[in-house]
């Protein structure tokens, strides 16, 4: 049997949370989606958020906080997932794709400057496989940003320490006007399902709520998902240090070939673990060949992003639309066990 690339965190706590959720007859939103939210302030160190039935809901309604005026143009990542494009839409704004870095897959301050002379009032910023932007470069810029920490929750910026202190962390999550933290299947948090929006600050915490006030009881996130989602996130620690653990093992392994995986040039940032991505020097196939012999799956990286469904609009994106074709993920998730770790780590040794 082939190992999967992905697999969801759920172990004995997990299933007991839902359990109870469904004895109480008490799945809609309730309680727990309370204690969930609770949490997340209590982890992010957040003023206030909301937990909702998908990542679109939650970019839905940090756009309309912000109150762009009409026809105003939101720039993406060509890497970003796909569904953006039709949230930003349905709100009747335009949108402008921006190519990324070869080395990070993030979009560069570069890109986002000409993003804004091309009109850019808002960017929302994908931190893809983990990966952190500089913070304070495209904070410079005076730009309004929305974060998606989907890949990226639990990575953080130590802040230098004041009067003897230790250093404090500064999450990624925090730094954008809005955050979204998806819950969906693939994303490093899961609920099977939903997303957390968060306001790191009062000021767009009131604006948030007012729109929550108003919102359809159909967006918001049910208790038995929400209690998925607030035992792995308190299991949260646990499941970041098994996945460091692996990714060291894979990084060494893959040292030995010709194959290379991403590197973070934010400074005195620690990147979260997201699967395991490795950037081919060439196309992908003869190693998902290789890798299937070996009985392992591996997936395409940013098989469901902006230039991987809409190729004809980030044309002008090369980059992206390279890594798009050459970097795929090797499976790595704190169920995996340590042999299936080995055996993994042998193949990435010896990719062709």
């Amino acid at each position: 049997m082939k190992v999967p690339v992905f697999s969801s965190t759920i172990r004995r706590k997990e299933m007991d949370a839902v359990l109870s959720c469904m004895v109480s007859e008490k799945i809609g939103p309730g309680e727990i989606n309370a204690r969930l939210i609770q949490c997340v302030k209590e982890t992010f160190g957040v003023d206030g958020c909301v937990a909702v039935r998908s990542p679109a809901i939650a970019l839905k309604y940090a756009i309309k906080c912000l109150g762009l005026p009409e026809g105003s143009a939101i720039m993406i990542s060509a890497l970003a997932p796909s569904w953006q494009i039709p949230v930003i839409e349905e709100l009747g704004y335009k949108y402008i794709i921006l190519d990324v870095v070869e080395e990070t897959a993030l979009v560069s301050v570069e890109a986002v400057e000409n993003g804004m002379k091309a009109g850019g009032r808002l960017l929302i910023l994908h931190e893809p496989l983990g990966n952190l932007p500089d913070f304070e470069k495209i904070a410079a810029l005076g730009i309004q940003f929305i974060e998606d920490i989907s890949q990226s929750a639990g990575a953080y910026v130590e802040m230098p320490a004041e009067d003897g202190k230790e250093p404090e962390k500064k999450y990624a999550g925090t730094y954008g006007v809005y955050t979204v933290l998806g819950l969906e299947e693939k994303d490093i948090l899961t609920a099977g399902g939903g997303a957390v929006l968060m306001a790191p600050n009062r000021r767009e915490w009131i604006v948030l709520k007012k729109q929550i006030e108003d919102a359809p009881f159909i967006d918001l996130l049910p208790d038995i998902n929400s209690a998925l989602a607030w035992v792995q996130l308190k299991e949260r620690a646990r499941n970041e240090q098994l996945r460091s653990e692996m990714k060291e093992i894979y990084a060494r392994s893959l040292m030995q070939g010709r194959h290379k995986s991403f590197i973070c040039q934010c400074e005195n940032a620690v990147t979260a673990v997201y699967s395991f991505p490795v950037l081919l020097k060439n196309g992908a196939k003869d190693v998902k060949q290789y890798a299937s012999r070996k009985e392992i799956d591996v997936a395409d990286a940013f098989e469901f992003s902006v230039v991987s469904k809409y190729e004809e609009l980030a044309a002008d994106c090369p980059v992206a639309r390279s890594l798009a074709l050459r970097c795929i993920l090797f499976p790595l998730y704190p169920r995996l066990g340590n042999s299936q770790a080995v055996k993994i780590s042998k193949v990435l040794a010896t990719l062709p």
